[in-house]
């Protein structure tokens, strides 16, 4: 009699601990240093491509703010890094699976092409693994917030820019980098629109779409320029090229402006040499940071978050190169050049 009743309670612990670590998956516990409990919890970081130096930007500050909410909350945040080495949608969503089944807790994306990750995304959600859009948005899915720039508004700013570097008249073209991405899309429309509305005197020869490394955008450019030397605007879209050295001998300051959106360290030489007067800096550190942020309120905080939160871009011209330089440097980019450092 006691034999049996030993084997019935040993039985009931067993399977007492199973249901514990089945709920309990993709979280666990340990103990800090000062003996409370700490809660791990992992968050998938999928980007566009781990080649562009955007992306990275993103994951450094998706990093920064795992450490410094993992303090405030008393938790282990990770940051599980699943981009792919080169844009490619299909991948991005097996990424995604891969994180659910990972355990990852929640999913922050930029949408490489809306319609192959959006099955993934809602799958996902389905199967209890919030998911939040950065940069690149994949509307009509499940994801629960977007953050990133107002993309037909970005367009805008790039062409009234150009516009005026360009004295409202001339020959321009549009680089744009993928095709199937939905941000990149409507920030062509933006530049269309207002240069139809505002520019009459402009003509846009073409848009012109590329892999978005920054050798392929530059090789783009050049290609184009030996076809169309008539061109003296560019508007870009996005900054690819100009991570590059390239442009910098090969376009002529005096005969073609650039107006591209973002700044980062290495593009900086761009504005000083005069070749794009002005750059329309996403402050792509943001993208992570603040995304995590998001996430950490709505799954663990249980606060509400705006579907939709825009992030503004930010000027950049000769007049606060210094300001800005010192801002990367705040965030983390020990590649800015020094003589950067000491502008107004």
């Amino acid at each position: 009699m006691k034999r049996n009743l030993l084997v019935g309670l040993l039985v009931c612990v067993l399977i007492a601990a199973v249901f514990a670590g089945c709920g309990n998956r993709g979280t666990t516990t340990s103990t800090t240093g000062t003996g409370g409990p700490s809660q791990s919890f992992s968050i998938a970081l999928i980007c566009k491509s781990s080649t562009n130096p955007v992306f990275l930007s993103a994951r450094t500050g998706a990093e920064a703010a795992a450490r410094d909410l993992s303090k405030a909350n008393n938790m282990d945040i990770k940051i599980d890094w699943l981009t792919p080495p080169t844009e490619d949608g299909q991948v991005q969503a097996q990424n995604i699976a891969e994180a659910v089944n990972n355990g990852d807790k929640a999913i922050i994306i930029s949408c490489s092409d809306a319609a192959k990750v959006k099955g993934a995304i809602d799958d996902a959600v389905n199967q209890g693994v919030p998911v939040m859009a950065f940069d690149s948005d994949a509307t009509g899915s499940k994801r629960f917030a977007f953050y990133g720039a107002d993309d037909i508004k970005c367009g805008r700013q790039v062409m009234d820019e150009l516009g005026a570097q360009l004295g409202g008249k001339g020959k321009i073209a549009i680089l744009a980098g993928n095709q199937n991405a939905p941000n990149l899309q409507k920030r062509v429309q933006g530049v269309k629109d207002e240069a139809k509305a505002k520019f009459p005197g402009v003509t846009i020869i073409d848009v012109f779409y590329h892999a978005e490394t920054p050798q392929d955008a530059a090789a783009k450019v050049l290609e184009v320029m030996n076809a169309h030397p008539e061109i003296n605007g560019w508007a870009m879209v996005g900054g690819w090229p100009l991570f590059t050295k390239t442009l910098l001998t090969d376009l002529n300051p005096a005969k073609v402006k650039v107006v591209a959106v973002d700044c980062l360290p290495a593009q900086l030489p761009y504005i000083e040499k005069g070749i794009a007067p002005v750059l329309l800096a996403q402050p792509c550190y943001k993208w992570g940071y603040v995304s995590v942020e998001k996430v950490v309120d709505k799954v663990i905080l249980k606060k509400a978050v705006p579907e939709v939160n825009e992030m503004k871009l930010v000027r950049v011209s000769k007049e606060n190169l210094g300001q800005w330089a010192r801002q990367l440097k705040e965030w983390g980019f020990n590649d800015v050049d020094p003589k950067y450092l000491n502008m107004k």
